[in-house]
Order: C-alpha cells, then sequence, then structure tokens
C-alpha cells in the first residue's frame, strides 16, 4: 500500500513539473513579443489536399528577417521551422475547407507560401495575417519581396 501511494505521489509529481515546463517553455518563446498562434503544413503537394492532414499548431515569432516556428505541443526550445523573409512567396489565400475546418482554429485564413521551393501553408488569424503580410511588405529596400 505504501509502495502505491509513493509511486502515484512520483507520477504526480512528474507530470506536475511537466506542465511546469511545458507553460515556461510557451512563456519564454513568447517573452521577447511579436508572437502569434499559426498551423504550419509543410511540403504541401501541388493539388489543393484540405483533408485537414499534416497541419501542426504552433506559435511564430518574429525575429528580425526571419520568422522562427514554434510547435506547440513540444519541449524543445529551438524552433522547429525557421522562414526568412527574403525567402518567403506568397501564391495565395484561401479559407479552410472540408475537413480542414476541424484542424484549424475556427477564424484561420490559410496563406500558400513557397519558401526556398518548398510549398508550405500558414493557417492564422485574420490580424496576424495583416500583420504578417504588412512584415512581409517592411522588408529593407533591395529585397525582393512578393506579396499576392
Amino acid at each position: 500500500m505504501v509502495l502505491a501511494l509513493t509511486v502515484c505521489g512520483i507520477v504526480v509529481a512528474l507530470v506536475v513539473l511537466g506542465l511546469f515546463v511545458f507553460g515556461l517553455r510557451r512563456r519564454l518563446i513568447q517573452r521577447s513579443g511579436g508572437t502569434f498562434d499559426c498551423s504550419l503544413r509543410w511540403d504541401v503537394p501541388e493539388d489543393a489536399d484540405t483533408s485537414g492532414k499534416g497541419w501542426s499548431y504552433g506559435v511564430a515569432r518574429y525575429n528580425g528577417d526571419r520568422i522562427e516556428w514554434y510547435r506547440v505541443f513540444s519541449y524543445a526550445y529551438r524552433p522547429r521551422r525557421v522562414l526568412e523573409r527574403a525567402s518567403i512567396e506568397v501564391a495565395g489565400r484561401r479559407l479552410p475547407e472540408g475537413e480542414e475546418e476541424l484542424a484549424l482554429l475556427s477564424d484561420a485564413v490559410v496563406l500558400a507560401c513557397v519558401h526556398r521551393g518548398t510549398r508550405l501553408e500558414l493557417a492564422m488569424s485574420e490580424d496576424a495575417l495583416t500583420g504578417f503580410l504588412a512584415w512581409l511588405e517592411a522588408a529593407p529596400p533591395g529585397q525582393r519581396v512578393n506579396v499576392a
């Protein structure tokens, strides 16, 4: 009986510690400011796939001429993807269709992009999209920027 209570206590302590570290990581990412909720689908096929598969929920952070994208459900402190402003080309935007509506946040807009030859899609709120497009257009003089 004492062993079972000890094991349960250790498990509860580990779960609480894990949740604390998870929350601390999110707080450290957001500390420098310029973050927004952003789902990402990497290496999207040419034909429009609206099955809802491949989307990962995350947080994006502006860092100079880069966007750093972090998975929400991860303990890693380094970004999973880094998108450079000069390499992002916006191909179009659309509203979520079919099963995508269930996989994404309710007010999301899907932005189709190409980054260094890799097709990707970003899903974010309308406000975050406005900020993202303004950030792209605010590139320093001489940088090529393609915003659809």
